[in-house]
């Protein structure tokens, strides 16, 4: 039976979890921020992250967001899940 796109997600989250931070770039970290946002997100969450990007590393991230908020949450997943397979890959997970 395969697994909808859903379950493959968690198991993608769950997953990156086994992934040291300090081997993943930086602007790696901010992509998969980004998607997972999409992922996870409504339009009512993007009004609310707005107004908390005071400091820098808000800001970077909610630029990430922004990059990627023209694609569905579902595409958002599948590009989440690649991204998370080829690490764990690379790094023999």
């Amino acid at each position: 039976m395969e697994k909808d796109l859903d379950t493959l997600f968690d198991e993608a989250f769950e997953n990156a979890q086994l992934i040291p931070q300090s081997s993943v770039p930086i602007d790696l970290q901010l992509i998969l921020y980004g998607l997972y946002k999409q992922a996870t997100s409504n339009n009512s969450d993007r009004f609310y992250f707005r107004q908390e990007s005071q400091n820098l590393r808000s800001a970077f991230k909610l630029n990430a967001w922004m990059q990627v908020n023209h694609i569905s949450p579902e595409e958002a997943k599948k590009q989440y899940i690649e991204i998370i397979n080829k690490l764990m890959k690379e790094r023999n997970l």
